[in-house]
């Protein structure tokens, strides 16, 4: 099968190539999914995960890439609640060979259906942004309507999609960002929004909940501004700064079915929309990870026509 591969971390996506690697077989629990369009992170290429397997031992050159949309092509021993044929969409395992490539093998738990009116590119565009965003808000932030909710890069991947289901779920949104993305904010939902070049924190006074991408200062900055009982989350690491008299949860976004399923209703019903920047071709896709200019939305890589 074609596939992007990458040998050496450190040269990043420059080093990604289009080669011909060994059609995966589906373990014990897994389906193999005929992969019609994968969504990619940069941020991947710097966890260990991504170069070496459960046992720690070395997989290069890996095939990056962890959402991903397609169709069930065989299951391994023993999986339950997926057939062959099926629709789906969900996250492949952090420790194999990942999504970019023309099939993958991943856990069938990690796989939910995509709806038929769903179409493929929207449906790899969804598992880490909304499964980061719906874990931060309902699992670790514990968000309540009537909550305030402090949303660092809210125009961003990540940042808009929390910002949409914090509004949707009766908070007081406030996005932060750069000031071109102001306009961006709050058309997607949010109350306030904040350039953290230009405007002070402190404005924004206490709120119940932050949701936090940067880490650093801003993190630092934004610990005091929760009130008590508050919590602050964070996707840049283990938190860095706690508030004084709340909770710092740093967490990474697991795959989870109904979830999954919660997101994808709310796209269908026009309640959530994904952020999609560039679309590309497997055969493009070292090109599409390589741009000469900044792309505002997600690449997704459109496996299959």
């Amino acid at each position: 099968m074609k596939a992007i591969v990458v040998a050496d971390q450190a040269e990043g996506t420059a080093g990604m190539t289009l080669a011909e690697r060994p059609q995966p077989e589906p373990a014990t629990n897994d389906v193999l999914v005929e992969v019609h369009a994968s969504g990619f992170t940069p941020g991947e290429l710097e966890w260990a995960e991504t170069w070496t397997d459960r046992l720690g031992r070395d997989r290069t050159p890996s095939i990056p890439g962890h959402e991903l949309a397609g169709v069930v092509r065989a299951l391994g021993y023993g999986t339950t609640g997926l057939s062959v044929g099926q629709r789906v969409f969900g996250l492949a395992d952090w420790t194999r060979d990942g999504t970019l490539a023309e099939y993958v093998a991943v856990e069938a738990r990690n796989l939910a259906p995509l709806p038929g009116d769903l179409d493929f590119t929207t449906g790899a565009s969804l598992p880490i942004s909304g499964l980061t965003a719906w874990q931060g808000l309902f699992v670790h932030g514990r968000l309540q309507t009537g909550h305030s909710v402090l949303v660092h890069g809210a125009a961003g991947g990540v940042g808009s999609v929390v910002t949409q289901l914090a509004r949707e779920a009766g908070a007081y949104v406030i996005g932060t960002g750069r000031a071109a993305d102001r306009e961006a904010a709050l058309g997607i939902g949010a109350h306030e929004f904040l350039d953290l070049q230009d405007d002070s924190l402190a404005a924004v006074g206490a709120v119940d909940l932050v949701f936090d991408i940067f880490g650093g200062e801003i993190q630092q900055r934004s610990a005091g501004l929760v009130r008590a009982g508050g919590t602050l989350v964070t996707i840049a690491g283990p938190p860095q700064a706690r508030p004084a008299e709340g909770l710092a949860i740093g967490f990474v976004v697991e795959a989870d079915r109904a979830q999954l399923g919660e997101i994808a209703a709310r796209v269908r019903e026009g309640r959530l929309r994904t952020l999609i920047g560039n679309v590309a071709t497997l055969d493009d896709a070292v090109a599409a990870f390589n741009p000469a200019e900044r792309v505002k939305g997600k690449t997704i890589i459109r496996v299959r026509p």
